[in-house]
């Protein structure tokens, strides 16, 4: 649950904006508090024109989370009246002040992870769209050519998306969380403290266990090759990634609902994916 409201709820009739909104100020927005937050964080869809400068400076095979953790704790130097060093640690108690940034950081995280990414597979970095949906933008800085502007990802790929991000929108006190909550207890400004529950994510036993998951399937290779896969995995000699939780003992409920939106998207578009097989 998020505030009361099952996420089975959430995401089937909400969206990650609204639910946001939900996570950080305790209810649901009306229409006009929606749209008005949603606007505010679309205006700040951009991120400060100098982090170009360092994502083009990365290597180019360099990890799109390192670069996140990095772009991310920049952003502080681009701020320096909201940072408690120079201004004191009363400057997050204005309520404007802490709206501001979060603002900021909804609006820019989705224009630096696709910039990330472009630059790793080494294509010119797209500006956001402001007049787009909040998902459709990141996807489209993601996946659009540069000179076409007219470009509109496939809405059942927005959706499932969508349904994603508002699953991944709260998880108790993890370790990403506990991260951050350590690092602003230092009167730490946002962007550094925040840099740090990036990189906590990164991990292997956090985050990025989801791609550590996908190596493990592209390990296996074929459906024929599990047995001996999971035999290897009780012999001690190959470990089984994406299994095991501290809350969920048994089964994660997002599963099922990410599951049903993986599997719309495969048969609207008609793909057959073969990893997606070992996976099931």
């Amino acid at each position: 649950e998020y505030r009361g409201y099952p996420i089975e709820q959430l995401a089937e009739k909400s969206n990650f904006l609204e639910t946001a909104f939900l996570v950080i100020y305790g209810e649901l927005p009306n229409q006009k508090q929606l749209k008005n937050f949603s606007k505010k964080c679309m205006k700040n869809s951009n991120y400060h024109q100098g982090l170009e400068s360092f994502i083009k400076n990365f290597r180019h095979d360099a990890h799109p989370m390192g670069m996140m953790s990095t772009l991310i704790a920049s952003l502080s130097s681009y701020f320096p009246e909201a940072n408690p060093a120079y201004v004191g640690a009363n400057i997050y108690k204005d309520k404007q002040e802490r709206n501001k940034h979060i603002y900021r950081v909804l609006g820019c995280a989705p224009a630096i992870a696709a910039a990330c990414y472009r630059h790793r597979v080494g294509k010119p970095i797209i500006p956001p769209n402001e007049e787009l949906g909040y998902v459709e933008n990141f996807l489209y800085m993601m996946d659009a050519e540069e000179q076409d502007t007219d470009y509109r990802p496939h809405p059942k790929i927005v959706r499932a998306l969508d349904i994603l991000f508002i699953l991944h929108a709260e998880h108790e006190l993890n370790c990403s969380t506990a991260a951050i909550r350590h690092m602003a207890s230092s009167q730490s400004d946002v962007y550094s403290s925040l840099a740090g529950a990036v990189t906590a994510l990164y991990g292997p036993r956090h985050g990025g266990a989801n791609e550590a998951v996908l190596r493990m399937l592209e390990e296996i290779g074929s459906v024929d090759k599990i047995p001996q896969f999971v035999k290897d995995v009780k012999d001690r000699k190959k470990v089984l990634m994406g299994f095991g939780h501290r809350v969920y003992k048994n089964f994660d409920p997002r599963a099922t609902i990410i599951k049903k939106a993986a599997d719309d998207v495969l048969a609207k578009l008609g793909v057959k994916d073969p990893v997606l097989d070992i996976a099931n």
